[in-house]
Parts: C-alpha cells; sequence; structure tokens
C-alpha cells in the first residue's frame, strides 16, 4: 500500500472553528455561536415535535439557535470550494429531546439553512415558546484552516487492504495528527469520531432503517448501504462549547454532526442535512 498516495487523494481541509466569549453583541452578519440569529425577513422559525428523555413528554418545540457562518469569512481557509462563496449558513438543533440521529423519526431535529444574499438581515427576537436554558450565549467566531485525513474506522471497509496499524504510523509520519481536542467545532474535513463511522448510519436512515439496535441486512442491502455511504460527508461538527460561566455538552462530553450528501452540497441545497450525536 502506498500511503502516500492514498492520503494525498482521501485528504480533506477543514475550517475549525474557535470561540470568543463576545463582549457586547456583535454586529449583524457577523459569524457567531449563539445569540439571537441575524435573519431575513419572514424566516420561519424552525419546530421539531419530539419526546422529551426525561420525562416523555412530546411536544412541539423551537429549535435553538446555534451557529451562523459568514460564508466571506471562511473563503481564505476553505480550500476545496465545497461551500457557497457567499452568504450565511445558518444551524439550528432542538436541545430538550438532543436526539441522536439513529431514528428516521428525528428528522427536522436539526437544521441547516443557507441565505445567498445576507443584505437585510436583522437581528431576530426568539420565539416566545423557546425556554431561556435553551438560549445560548453570544461568541465570536474565528476560523483556520486544518488538512485532515479520515479515522481509520471510517475507511476501512472502502479500503479493505489497508491495514490499522501501518496507517495510523504512517499518517504521524505524514504530519496527519488526529487531534487531542475534544472540544472541537469544525466545517467540513472528516468527524472526530466517538462511536465508530457516521457515513454508513446516514445511509441506513436515508433507506429509513432504524439504527437503535443493530439491523438484520442481507449481503446485497450492505453492499448497497456502503456504496451510498460514500455519498455523506461532514459538513459542521459542533463539540462542547464553554465560556467563562457557560458549558454546552452534547451528552457526555459528546459531539453533534450535521451530514450532508455530495449532490445536495454540490446543488447548495442544505433542507436534507442529517444530525448524529455521539459521546462517551
Amino acid at each position: 500500500m502506498e500511503y502516500q498516495k492514498l492520503f494525498e487523494r482521501i485528504k480533506r481541509t477543514a475550517v475549525i472553528t474557535n470561540y470568543e466569549q463576545a463582549d457586547g453583541e456583535l454586529s449583524v452578519g457577523r459569524s457567531k455561536f449563539g445569540g439571537k440569529p441575524h435573519l431575513p425577513e419572514g424566516f420561519v422559525w424552525p419546530y421539531y415535535e419530539g419526546e422529551d428523555g426525561l420525562d416523555g413528554t412530546v411536544k412541539n418545540r423551537p429549535l435553538s439557535f446555534l451557529a451562523q457562518i459568514n460564508l466571506e469569512e471562511i473563503g481564505e481557509y476553505e480550500k476545496e470550494n465545497e461551500l457557497p462563496h457567499s452568504g450565511m449558513l445558518y444551524f439550528f438543533y432542538e436541545l430538550c429531546t438532543m436526539r441522536w440521529g439513529f431514528d428516521p423519526k428525528d428528522r427536522g431535529c436539526a437544521r441547516a439553512f443557507w441565505v445567498e444574499n445576507p443584505d437585510g438581515l436583522q437581528s431576530t427576537a426568539f420565539p416566545k415558546d423557546l425556554e431561556a436554558d435553551f438560549i445560548l450565549p453570544e461568541f465570536a467566531l474565528s476560523f483556520e484552516s486544518k488538512v485532515e485525513l479520515p479515522n481509520y474506522e471510517e475507511l476501512a471497509e472502502r479500503e479493505t487492504d489497508v491495514d490499522w496499524d501501518d496507517y495510523n504510523e504512517e499518517k504521524v509520519l505524514c504530519g496527519y495528527e488526529d487531534s487531542e481536542d475534544e472540544e472541537l467545532s469544525k466545517l467540513l474535513g472528516y468527524a472526530n469520531l466517538i462511536q465508530g463511522d457516521m457515513t454508513f448510519e446516514c445511509a441506513e436512515i436515508d433507506h429509513g432503517i432504524y439504527c437503535g439496535d443493530v439491523p438484520k441486512l442481507s449481503d446485497e442491502q450492505r453492499e448497497q448501504l456502503l456504496a451510498d455511504s460514500n455519498e455523506w460527508v461532514l459538513l459542521f461538527q459542533m463539540s462542547t462549547v464553554t465560556g467563562e460561566d457557560y458549558e454546552l455538552m452534547f451528552g457526555d462530553c459528546g459531539s453533534i454532526y450535521f451530514y450532508i450528501k455530495k449532490k445536495d452540497l454540490r446543488e447548495r441545497n442544505f433542507d436534507n442535512v442529517w444530525l448524529i450525536l455521539q459521546c462517551f
């Protein structure tokens, strides 16, 4: 196995997002985490009807605003031109139910939106039924680039002649060390896995398969799902966010991952993203 050639073929550039607690309200149009989103007039706030895992209450709840990314701000860091060059990209997630993404019924618990023309954006009030616990404080964002390779678990079934020990050793020798930062958030690149590859799970969900248990698949089904899993890529990863007096954690020191199909990303269609939560 010629690992350097493999690495050149599969490497991807991630845009790392760094948080800095805002000193006062940020100007309209800036990239940020939390606070009031800067939205176009007439934006319809997304809701999700799901079951609260603590008391079993089923309710139609507003999603929490997580982050907005001004795509012009990341142009110099987004090396592969996979994202639009302009506009605003938004991420929302329903924090009360905090769905894991292994059930097709979780669809809608997380949403991404792209506004192509950011002119006319305005600071937008939260829905009145959004509980205070799920309104996030405002952090400014800064960015940097990092070239990444996938975790071996994401690669193993696609590159069957790759050896686990050799792959990880060659990654280090070629300068592709995995990040040890458990609070890493980023756009694109490869997911920092906690509980295994998620692209296959995305393909299963896309076929309406419940993944809370290990589904029984025929060889033909598995082959088809493996092929389909190649179409899913990481759009956004968010891990624990901490500030002076604030912490947002997903499960037990976990992360949430927004995945998107390559075709949808090329066509600027962010309606069908799928979210998965993994934790320790």
